[in-house]
């Protein structure tokens, strides 16, 4: 994950996480990536990799795409030169506001996996992701996405789950719908990382469960009728129940160790904690397999996980874990034992699921 202009954004959405995180650091903002940092990383990293080898870059912020489209364009230039027989493939995660022809071009043409914020419920989101003149986006996200549709850019949609947008399940379902969105991803909206009070837009637990168990129903009369929305969180838990292994970090109670790379080089070993005390190295002058395996990795992977005691006992304590540590307390339990959101709707929607993952695995070993 590359964050090529920081912390830098040109909206100022009143619960950003990043920014949030960033200005914990001592220095809260590394500017924009400079072509050198840029080109000393792509060497780094094609050293590292053999033939037959697979990377993603996923370039996120801040906005990234305030880095330039010249930069991003150099950047897919410079890998096309390497020597070695490496497959590559490319994310941006973005709010839009920059997104016109030539970026879609430029996404067409490099086969980008585009992920645009947009909150989906019109009100909720111009409440929340203002830029930074103080004026409402909604809109000219819209439009974003209709140039991506224009130019055929695969994107999925990024809603930050509030806990205003989750109180209306049946209208978001139904903007879904009106707007032809396929991919959704809703993101649980994070308390501040030191702070133990929820801010106003934090998702709590309950809030967490009322909506998915009734976006559940929506999306499983979809389903049975060839209509499928993908909704993440629904794929991930198919996913888990089908492979035994997740596909999305920490669901499991597990953490996955990343390389986060902020503009100046500096490594992180997770987006949601790229502090100072948390700093791996420098990518300009370490390996990737030095990064990975540096004892600060193990520590923060292994650090404890603070289950709440209703996780003793519970029936999804192997499929869970006490989910992801940062995310706890907003979708599992808000530090009291008497009730987990998870649990919740696991228990309101498992036995669909597990109907769901049964024929995926039936037509998985007819087909063998």
């Amino acid at each position: 994950m590359l964050k090529p202009a920081s912390s830098l954004c040109n909206m100022r959405c009143k619960y950003c996480f990043y920014a949030d995180v960033s200005s914990k650091r001592e220095i809260k903002s590394c500017g924009i990536m400079s072509p050198e940092t840029r080109d000393v990383i792509l060497n780094r990293v094609e050293t590292n990799l053999d033939n037959g080898d697979h990377i993603q870059f996923i370039f996120q912020g801040g906005e990234p795409t305030l880095a330039g489209l010249p930069f991003l364009r150099d950047f897919t230039i410079n890998v096309k030169k390497w020597k070695k027989d490496i497959s590559v493939s490319y994310a941006l995660q973005t709010n839009g506001l920059l997104i016109d022809d030539d970026w879609c071009k430029f996404l067409k043409e490099n086969n980008f996996l585009v992920g645009v914020s947009l909150d989906i419920l019109p009100d909720c989101h111009d409440e929340a992701r203002r830029d930074a003149k103080g004026n409402s986006t909604y809109k000219r996200i819209l439009d974003s996405i209709h140039l991506l549709d224009k130019y055929e850019v695969k994107y999925n949609v990024l809603c930050t789950l509030t806990n205003a947008v989750a109180r209306y399940p049946q209208k978001v379902w139904n903007r879904l719908v009106q707007l032809g969105i396929k991919y959704v991803q809703f993101t649980p909206c994070l308390g501040e990382l030191d702070e133990r009070e929820s801010s106003p837009y934090s998702l709590s637990p309950k809030r967490f469960a009322s909506f998915y168990i009734q976006m559940f129903r929506f999306w499983y009369d979809a389903y049975i009728n060839g209509k499928l929305i993908s909704i993440k969180l629904f794929d991930d838990i198919l996913n888990l129940m089908v492979l035994g292994r997740p596909s999305s970090c920490g669901m499991n109670g597990t953490c996955q160790p990343q390389l986060v790379v902020e503009a100046d080089g500096s490594v992180y070993p997770c987006d949601f904690y790229c502090l100072d005390e948390y700093k791996l190295g420098n990518l300009k002058v370490s390996s990737i397999t030095e990064l990975l395996n540096d004892q600060c990795v193990q520590e923060f992977v292994n650090r404890p996980h603070n289950s709440p005691t209703l996780c003793d006992g519970c029936p999804y304590l192997a499929f869970c874990g006490g989910n992801c540590k940062r995310m706890q307390k907003e979708i599992c339990c808000a530090g009291t034992d008497n009730y987990c959101g998870y649990r919740d709707f696991l228990n309101n929607c498992g036995a669909e699921f597990n109907k769901i993952a049964k024929e995926i695995i039936y037509n998985k070993t007819r087909r063998r």
